[in-house]
Order: structure tokens, then sequence, then C-alpha cells
């Protein structure tokens, strides 16, 4: 084993937990270190959303940090020191690496480390991992749910042309939140996939189905509202489901990002929001290197 080691702080949703680790067991692999995770910090003072680290169902092999490594006690202050006084260094010589903007930073790929380093960010991009990409598929691999409703509804996704479509309500208020995805985003990427589909069938996931009923004209005996897994922890399985499908339509959402990116059908289309460029919102993506070039945009 290495005895230099990465250490990669995760953080956010299960979508921007699984980007931290992707870019992190890049580096890591590249440079022959050991891969620590550090599944705490990142999680401590998220009072709005509660999350925690949810990467325990995956293959990954690799270990969590101690509380020396997480810079523990006082974590918080230390690490503002290190990382005010890292910054003051050129970028390759840095021993934390915090991510300084959204669009693909491509000075990642080529560090040479020599000694322990910190990771920080969300680096959503597959261009951070793309070389190992077989190794990060591998990593990811979720063991199968053993209940009768998601196994069945797992081989209705096998047998059928299938499509996932993804509807998140980062606002449950306001349907024209600048948050939320403009609401005929839905109905344009479907009519897009009928063009593309013969007679595709569709399963929807959602925070909330009901609204998304509302939301979209849906071809009669071809969808299928997925709501079995209701509670926050069985989101995973929504999340498995979702990466069986054939094709996709994603949110502005990390989570179907990777369910789409996960899928294992080579020949897939995957639509995607995104906003003309003097177009301001919150939610808009497009910064450089986030989308495969495959995926198609849908502009709004």
């Amino acid at each position: 084993m290495s005895s230099r080691q990465l250490i990669v702080r995760i953080k956010g949703g299960l979508g921007n937990q699984l980007y931290g680790y992707a870019a992190a067991r890049r580096l890591a692999f590249v440079n022959n270190m050991e891969l620590v995770i550090d599944d705490i910090t990142g999680f401590s003072r998220d009072y709005q959303f509660k999350r925690e680290y949810t990467l325990d169902c995956f293959n990954i092999l690799a270990r969590k940090a101690t509380a020396q490594e997480r810079l523990e006690p006082f974590e918080r202050a230390r690490r503002a020191v290190r990382k005010k006084i890292q910054n003051l260094k050129k970028f390759e010589n840095r021993n934390y690496l915090e991510q300084e903007f959204d669009d693909f930073d491509s000075r990642i790929l080529n560090l040479q480390l020599n000694k322990d380093v910190y990771l920080d960010g969300l680096w959503q991009s597959e261009y951070y991992f793309k070389d190992i990409e077989n190794l990060i598929r591998e990593d990811l691999i979720i063991t199968p749910p053993v209940d009768d409703k998601n196994l069945s509804t797992a081989k209705q996704i096998e047998i059928k042309k299938s499509v996932a479509i993804h509807i998140r309500w980062f606002d449950q208020d306001s349907a024209s939140s600048d948050i939320n995805v403009q609401l005929n985003y839905y109905q344009m990427a479907l009519n897009e996939m009928e063009n593309l589909l013969d007679k595709p069938y569709y399963f929807i996931f959602s925070d909330n189905p009901k609204k998304a009923k509302e939301l979209i004209e849906l071809p009669i005996g071809r969808f299928e509202f997925i709501t079995h897994n209701k509670m926050a922890e069985n989101a995973i399985w929504d999340f498995w489901l979702m990466s069986q499908c054939e094709n996709f339509i994603i949110s502005n959402s990390t989570f179907s990002w990777w369910a789409a990116w996960l899928s294992s059908n080579n020949e897939k289309y995957v639509i995607y929001p995104i906003l003309k460029k003097d177009m301001k919102n919150k939610w808009n993506w497009g910064y450089e290197g986030q989308m495969p070039k495959k995926w198609k945009a849908l502009i709004l």
C-alpha cells in the first residue's frame, strides 16, 4: 500500500458525492496513492438539508478517514488556515486542493503528487475521471434490492424500450422558482424522445409525483410513475432503477446525471436542459465539461 494518501472530503447529495469520489479515485490511481474518504466533515454543518454520506451501498473499497486525517479537533479552523496558506502557492504545489471554479479544471489531470493531499470540491465533469471509466463503473456497482416490487419493476425496465424521466422539484412551493427547471422542458424533451425512438415506455421518477402527473402529457399505455420507494433511505433504489433504463430525460439534478451516466446502454439517448447564455437562473447548467458530448441539450 502506498505511504502517500489522498484524502477526499465528500459532501452534498448523492450525485455530488459521486462526483467527488470519482475525481479523487482517478487522482489517487494515477499517482499510486491510497484513497481515504472523509465521510464526516462535509456533512457536519449541513443544517438545512441534513444530508449524510450515502456511498456505502456502492462497491467502494477505500477506507474512511480517522479523526486526525479529518483535521480534528477544531477541523473547521484548521482547514481554513491550511487553505489560506496553500492558496498562496501554485496549484501544482498545494497539499490542499480546493475547487476554484465550476468549469472543468484540466490542471488536475496532470498533477504529480509526492505528498499527502486533501481534495475538496464537487468536480462536476466526467473529464476528471473519464480515462479510468471502467474502474469507476466497477466501483459504483450497487448490490440490487431484494424486495419483489423493485425487482419486478427492474424486470419491466429490462423488457421494454425504457426511458427514465426524472422530474426534480428543488423548490416544492413554487413551480416557477428559479431553482426549478422551466416546466415546458419536460414536454419538449418527451416530444423529442418520441421522435428519436419508436414507441418507448416511460418510467417517471419524482420527489413530487402528484405535481409531476400534472406536468406532461404522456402517451396512453406507455408510462408508469415509480412511487413505491417513499422513504429517503430508499432513494438509492430509485437511483438503481433509473440506471437500469436505456434512455433518459434528466432534470437539472446530479442524481439523474449519474443514473444516466451509469446506464450500460452504449447507444443511449440522454436529453438535458440548458438555458440560453443571456438568461440568468440559479439552476443553469452548461459550464465547460459538464455534459458528455453525446448527450443532447434542449435550450430553453
